[in-house]
């Protein structure tokens, strides 16, 4: 039997102290604890170790699908914007962290889900959310291909692309933090991913996102030719999937963030225990504070499940069969997972609020 959600809680924040190595940021922790109490969208992004060990209570049957390497932390939030190797604006999911081998519908029904609770003025009915995100998901498989945003896709390059106003507030964000002392291997991960390693470069601690609030992460700033760059390192852990379900404990998300279909981001690696990034206004994540109308619209779900199949089929070995078992799934079956999955983290939500 599943435990309640505050023993849940409690329990995988005494193993995340320990897997972190005394490096766990108590202040963003209550941080974290905050947001979660703040409704179920964020607590469903604040607490993927609990969809993790609930999803296949509440949708058993979908235990017995085909695995792939997935994305794991799927939502409406994990999508946004980077430069590829040739200098092109490409869209697609930046967030890799929980990724692992896993039934490959529960990708689509936390991305479902996360639309359920996110829209909260119901602008969006739920067959409407999950037929697109279906429809995107089934074009996907049949022909992946990477958001290249420099000559297609012209209404999302209007979505994503940062007005003037904002970012020079972007910038901003980043001038103010005095340097501070950082750890010396998350400074020499920093130091190896600016342009110039060998220059000079401040380094400050940076709170974001929702799960992975507790982790350290840190931010270096340079001047560099003319200009700031900027570079964002945090640590990652064992996936959560893999903590409850088993299977291989490695790190896989530079696997797929790195796939064969994919137009990658040359600044985003993996290793050691550590993700570095670039940061910059066409590398950033969309977030529903600021374009829920967006992140909610059908041709941004088409385009988000889409996103989910571009990421699937780069396992080779595993991918066949996901088109062949798509098919054959009732009609409903994303709707009715979705709402499933919405109820069991309003209900945790309520309990630990």
């Amino acid at each position: 039997m599943t435990a309640s959600i505050k023993a849940s809680a409690k329990a995988y924040e005494a193993w995340l102290a320990t897997a972190l190595g005394g490096d766990l940021v108590e202040a963003d922790l209550s941080e974290k604890h905050k947001k979660m109490r703040d409704g179920p969208f964020p607590f469903l992004r604040a607490t993927y170790w609990r969809w993790a060990e609930t999803v296949l209570e509440a949708c058993p049957d979908l235990a017995s699908a085909p695995s792939v390497l997935s994305i794991g932390d799927t939502h409406v939030e994990n999508f946004g914007c980077w430069r590829d190797a040739e200098g092109r604006l490409v869209w697609g999911v930046n967030d890799f962290d929980e990724a692992a081998v896993m039934p490959w519908p529960l990708d689509l029904v936390r991305l479902a889900a996360s639309a359920l609770l996110a829209n909260k003025d119901e602008a969006a009915g739920a067959r409407e959310i999950c037929d697109a995100v279906l429809k995107g998901y089934a074009a996907g498989l049949a022909a992946p291909q990477p958001f290249i945003l420099e000559r297609d896709h012209k209404w999302l390059r209007k979505a994503v692309v940062l007005p003037e106003s904002d970012r020079a507030a972007y910038w901003a964000r980043f001038a103010a933090p005095p340097s501070r002392p950082i750890p010396p291997r998350y400074r020499s991960a920093l130091a190896a991913a600016l342009p110039d390693p060998a220059a000079a470069f401040e380094t400050f601690p940076r709170t974001a996102g929702v799960g992975s609030l507790g982790r350290p992460r840190f931010v270096a700033r340079a001047d560099w030719r003319g200009g700031p760059v900027l570079r964002e390192v945090k640590a990652v852990v064992v996936p959560a999937w893999t903590l409850r379900h088993g299977g291989d404990p490695s790190i896989r998300a530079g696997e797929v963030a790195g796939g064969r279909l994919r137009a990658v981001d040359p600044h985003y690696r993996v290793a050691d225990g550590l993700v570095v990034r670039r940061l910059s206004p066409n590398s950033r994540k969309i977030e529903a504070k600021d374009s829920i109308d967006d992140l909610l619209s059908p041709d941004m779900l088409v385009a988000m499940g889409r996103e989910i199949a571009n990421c699937h089929a780069g396992d080779a070995d595993r991918a066949p069969a996901l088109s062949a078992h798509l098919r054959s799934l009732p009609p409903d079956w994303l709707r009715d997972h979705a709402k499933a999955m919405a109820r069991q983290v309003e209900a945790d939500q309520a309990a630990f609020d």
